[in-house]
This record gives C-alpha cells, sequence and structure tokens, in this order.
C-alpha cells in the first residue's frame, strides 16, 4: 500500500507542476521521459547495487579526508573545540566550510572542477535534449551553489532573453554546494546526500522544462568560460576562497541563530492563543498530504510534514538537527524520503539570495523577472524536493 502511495506521489507532484505551467503545449514530453528514465536508473544504481554502494561509501570517504584535514586547522586555532567526544556543531558542521570553499576553488582554479562540470554538462545535454547552457548550469550549481553559480556564468546571463533568465532563477532553487556536503554528512546518512546530489540536479531540469519550457536556437545554445584574463594569481585565489568560507560560516550561523530564535518566539505567541500550538504543528497539517505521498504511515507523515514546513519557513539545517534527534528511532524508509527532501537550499531565504543575485549581476529590468515569478521558484523547490525523495523512496522499505 505505501509503495503505490509513494508511486501515486511521483505522478501528483508531476501533475500539479503541469497544471501551473502557463506554456503546458511547449513541453519536450520527450526530454520528461528520458530525465525520469536517467533518474530511476541512478537510484536503482546508487542504491540497490554493490558498485553503486562502493562508490557513495568512495565520495563520503573523500569528504570525511576533507573534514578531516579542516579539524587539522580547526584544533590549531580553536584546541579545547575538538579535545570533547560531544563538539558543538559550530565547530563540526560549519567551520570545516572554509576549508572546504578553498578546496573546491583550487579544483576550479586549475580546471579539473571546471572540465568535470563541463563534460557533465554535455551527457546530460545529449540525454535530455535539453540546452547546453541550463545542463551545465544544473551540475554547476550542484557544486558551487547558486549564486557562485549565476556568477560564473554572468557573462552568458547578460545576453539571455528574459524567459530564459527565469530559467536558471527556477533551476537555482534546487541547488546544493560542494562545500556544504561536510555539515550535511555530521547529520544525515552520506547514502541519501549523494543520491538527492544527482536526483535535485536532474529534477531541476524537469520541473524548469514543465514551468517555464524554453526553445533555443543552436547558435544561442553555448556555454561562456572565463578567460585567463579573468583569473586572479593563485595565492590570491585561495585568500580570497578562505575569506568566503568564513563569511559563509558567519552567515549561515547567524541564520540558525536567528531562525531557531525566531521559531521560538512564533511558538511562544502561537502557545498563548492555543495551548501547545506551535509553527512545527501548522506546517506538519499544511503538507502532511504531501508526507503521505512520500508512502509514510501517519505518525511518520506527520513528523515529516513538520520537517518539510521547518525547511521552507527556515532552512535545512533547522530541520536536519531536529531530524537527527530521532534519526535512530525511525524506519528506513522514513529515513531516507525525509534526509532526500533536506538536501538542496530550497527555502524563502533562497529566494532572496537569487533575487540578490540577479540584481548584482544584471540590470533592473532583467533581475525583475524573479520577483515576478517567486512562485513558481517556490513550486519548483517544494517540486524538485518531493520528487528526489519520492524516487529514493521506492528503493528504500
Amino acid at each position: 500500500m505505501y509503495f503505490l502511495l509513494n508511486m501515486l506521489g511521483l505522478i501528483i507532484v508531476m501533475g500539479i507542476v503541469f497544471l501551473c505551467s502557463p506554456r503546458k503545449k511547449e513541453i519536450q514530453w520527450r526530454a520528461i521521459v528520458t530525465i525520469l528514465i536517467a533518474e530511476v536508473l541512478i537510484t536503482w544504481f546508487m542504491l540497490k547495487t554493490t558498485i553503486g554502494g562502493w562508490i557513495i561509501n568512495k565520495i563520503a570517504d573523500f569528504f570525511n579526508w576533507l573534514i578531516k584535514c579542516a579539524n587539522e586547522g580547526i584544533s590549531f586555532v580553536w584546541p579545547s573545540a575538538l579535545a570533547h567526544h560531544n563538539v558543538d556543531f559550530f565547530f563540526s558542521a560549519l567551520v570545516p566550510i572554509i576549508f572546504i570553499v578553498t578546496f573546491f576553488d583550487i579544483l576550479s582554479y586549475f580546471g579539473i572542477l571546471t572540465w568535470i562540470i563541463d563534460k557533465v554538462g554535455w551527457v546530460i545535454s545529449k540525454v535530455s535534449g535539453l540546452p547546453k547552457l541550463e545542463s551545465f548550469y544544473s551540475i554547476q550549481m550542484m557544486f558551487l551553489g547558486n549564486t557562485e553559480a549565476l556568477a560564473v556564468i554572468r557573462n552568458q546571463l547578460d545576453n539571455l532573453k528574459e524567459n530564459r533568465l527565469l530559467t536558471f532563477g527556477i533551476m537555482s532553487m534546487s541547488c546544493i554546494s560542494g562545500s556544504i556536503v561536510g555539515a550535511y554528512l555530521s547529520m544525515v546518512p552520506a547514502t541519501y546526500v549523494f543520491c538527492a546530489i544527482p536526483l535535485n540536479c536532474l529534477n531541476a531540469l524537469l520541473v524548469v522544462n514543465m514551468l517555464n519550457p524554453v526553445d533555443v536556437p543552436n547558435e544561442e545554445d553555448i556555454v561562456y568560460k572565463p578567460t585567463k584574463e579573468e583569473k586572479k594569481d593563485f595565492f590570491s585565489t585561495i585568500s580570497n576562497s578562505m575569506l568566503v568560507g568564513m563569511n559563509m560560516v558567519i552567515v549561515i550561523a547567524a541564520m540558525l541563530v536567528g531562525y531557531v530564535a525566531l521559531t521560538a518566539a512564533v511558538n511562544g505567541i502561537l502557545g498563548l492563543v492555543v495551548h501547545g500550538l506551535t509553527i512545527q504543528k501548522v506546517f506538519s497539517y499544511i503538507f502532511s498530504p504531501f508526507a503521505y505521498l512520500l508512502g509514510l504511515p501517519t505518525k511518520d507523515a506527520m513528523y515529516v510534514a513538520e520537517l518539510m514546513g521547518m525547511k521552507l519557513a527556515t532552512n535545512e539545517f533547522v530541520a536536519m538537527i531536529d531530524l537527527t534527534k530521532h534519526i535512530h528511532s525511525m524506519a528506513p524508509h522514513t529515513v531516507a524520503v525525509a534526509a532526500t527532501f533536506l538536501t538542496s537550499f530550497a527555502n524563502f531565504s533562497t529566494i532572496g539570495m537569487i533575487y540578490g543575485a540577479f540584481s548584482s549581476l544584471l540590470n533592473e529590468k532583467k533581475s525583475a523577472i524573479i520577483g515576478k515569478n517567486v512562485w513558481k521558484l517556490l513550486i519548483s523547490g517544494i517540486a524538485v524536493s518531493l520528487l528526489s525523495a519520492m524516487l529514493v523512496g521506492l528503493f528504500i522499505w
């Protein structure tokens, strides 16, 4: 029964996205079917084959190695921080971001990460039949994050029409960043984090092709690459990367403090109105229909609905921290769909980040396309997270 609900959920979510599309006749159904087949095969490979499990373990080992290297730097500056068995979240999950950002920027500086993104983006473009730039961007935003990825293709964005600009805004709702992966791994199982990354990438292409289909002529289907003259020297690059990483740590920490405190304040006010009422309970009722469609029993569905609401209203870190408190007492399927759903930046604050990025990179007229289509960004972010969770849920029971 629950498996059938999970299957039905995929159909319903795609149906809702289709109904929200203003240009239904222009949807490229062949591309959507191809992407869905690729997603099922990738999910099966990652979760149900020995080789897939081995790959996930090796990738997890790589990120654990990065965190171990980061801890060397942390223990030098804050020797007492890692001296205890229970390490504060700030030091175990956030501070390592400084080194991981620097490491990925070094890979980009020498063209290694750029080469990987370019080749994988080319493969996705061939498989899906979608434009090269969109395929390239879907991969890029999984490693760099939305604002950084938008900055990389800024020269390309300046020459795009408004409807195509909206495509990149919609896709940006489902991004992740390689520098954040280490923080995720400290809270949820690596298997679902690394399954969510490629699925979010493909589902972003799938959803945007339904919400905002575009026809791109061959002469416009190109990918901008920065020239050698645009690069800074190596030591300036890594120094700037460290400062960027520290800024990310401060911003994330500030958002966590602010959002957790704000949630407590809202809960206090709601408790005065109705005894025991919290924002989590409100969200649990709003999102419960979708939680049931993840193939969950009532008790788990209500809790996962709370997590979904937390992620949208605050961010995925707040929800993941809450999930870690219950993860060992939950069924494997519940853990799988919850962890996969939470692995992306899809929330209200991300819309602000995307609008800010567009405003800083483009003129006011072009950046206004984001403000006019906030509802499409929200639908995209929620739909992509749900589709990824439902696909993973099909294989974990």
